[in-house]
């Protein structure tokens, strides 16, 4: 048996289908597929609306199931639909990849081989993002997202925009999504990691047209303006929920985290107020300029103020390492404020670290006392605001 029948019935036996989402490719698509049936014929191309040959193309390859509506409404609903649509048809795992042609069938092989020492995971196609031919918006946009996926699952991916990767569908059929676009492909590594899904990732190859010829329906302004509102509101859940629930969950366990996090919240020993200060309190240490001993000062401010020294931990693991750029950063712009005609600027990296903080010490401390205080205060508003309002709708609810 030769080593592409070998890779053919493993798709059959590991029930691994490949799902193509396309919008007015009609150029690439036929040999994307072409390629594509060369290792599987369980292929389902999802037409998002596309207005050129897309349906008469599939129309072509009758092993290839279509997924077609009239309107486009975004890549994330494609892989959505396509998604509900293969679990009914008995799949246990769905491989993407792109219809535009940067993404080739021969990298196939690499997810199955993995899939058979990881069968729980997602696995994603790591490009070469230093290549010469890159887009300078792709090389951004990646360094971008993967920042904010460290910030908001504490796990390292190197290639969290990717569209070539494998999903374990039965581990994430339950999983609820409220976005439909490009931004849909961050969303679900994160919702995934902070199931405990484990990610991975393979090399595999990218090509990227000339600027001349290459056809790309990312709108950069809007597109992106999405994606900074998603990562808002994920970097939201996961410091008002996500990251308390694991702490909780280190020390009582999965099946208690939970109500352990509630009654500390809801502790009737404390007041709403007093909730609010350990959060402000807890993220006015966690960015003081004392690093190693951030901790230990929050506690001592909850000690004297009485405060829920639970929450005051939690709160003040804001500077966690992947946060820890972006608190560099923010605390020398503030410091710019103080500093004058000493004002040094700063570009911001994911490769900011303490040892920046170095040079320019006097700005860097100015500011993060500043950002301390004004994020404590926001922290402590917001939570306030938060428990008033869930209180107001436990009430309405009986």
């Amino acid at each position: 048996m030769s080593d592409l029948e070998i890779i053919k019935e493993k798709f059959t036996n590991l029930k691994v289908c490949v799902i193509i989402p396309t919008y007015n490719n009609a150029g690439t698509l036929a040999h994307i597929i072409a390629d594509v049936a060369a290792y599987t014929q369980q292929i389902i191309v999802v037409n998002d609306g596309s207005t050129d040959d897309t349906a008469r193309i599939v129309k072509e390859f009758p092993f290839a199931q279509l997924i077609s509506y009239p309107a486009n409404v975004g890549k994330g609903w494609a892989l959505r639909k396509a998604f509900k649509h293969v679990v009914a048809e008995g799949y246990d795992y769905a491989i993407t990849i792109d219809s535009d042609g940067q993404h080739f069938a021969k990298d196939l092989p690499a997810f199955i081989e993995k899939l058979e020492t990881a069968p729980n995971a997602i696995i994603v196609g790591s490009r070469n993002m230093d290549q010469a031919t890159i887009p300078g918006k792709s090389s951004f946009g990646h360094k971008f997202s993967n920042f904010w996926f460290k910030v908001e699952t504490g796990v390292d991916c190197p290639d969290t925009q990717s569209g070539f990767r494998l999903y374990p569908l039965q581990l994430l059929k339950d999983t609820k999504f409220i976005t439909r676009k490009y931004e849909f492909e961050i969303e679900v590594l994160v919702r995934a990691a902070w199931k405990g899904i484990t990610l991975y990732s393979v090399p595999v190859t990218v090509h990227y047209e000339p600027k001349e010829t290459r056809i790309s329906h990312f709108r950069p302004f809007q597109d992106f303006s999405r994606v900074s509102i998603l990562n808002t509101f994920l970097v939201i859940i996961a410091f008002a929920y996500i990251k308390p629930r694991d702490f909780f969950r280190s020390l009582f366990g999965k099946k208690k985290s939970r109500q352990a996090l509630i009654e500390q919240l809801l502790n009737l020993n404390h007041s709403d107020q007093l909730k609010a200060a350990a959060v402000g309190v807890g993220v006015f240490s966690g960015i003081l300029p004392i690093w190693g001993f951030q901790l230990l000062a929050g506690l001592f401010l909850a000690v004297i103020f009485r405060l829920n020294k639970p929450l005051v931990i939690i709160a003040s693991n804001i500077s966690i390492p992947p946060m820890i750029p972006l608190v560099v950063f923010l605390s020398y712009k503030a410091g710019g404020v103080w500093m004058g005609d000493k004002n040094t600027d700063m570009a911001f990296s994911i490769h900011l670290s303490v040892q920046s903080i170095g040079q320019h010490l006097e700005q860097y401390i100015y500011g993060s006392i500043t950002l301390a205080v004004i994020a404590g205060l926001l922290s402590a508003l917001l939570t306030f605001s938060l428990l008033r309002l869930f209180k107001r709708k436990t009430v309405s609810a009986f």
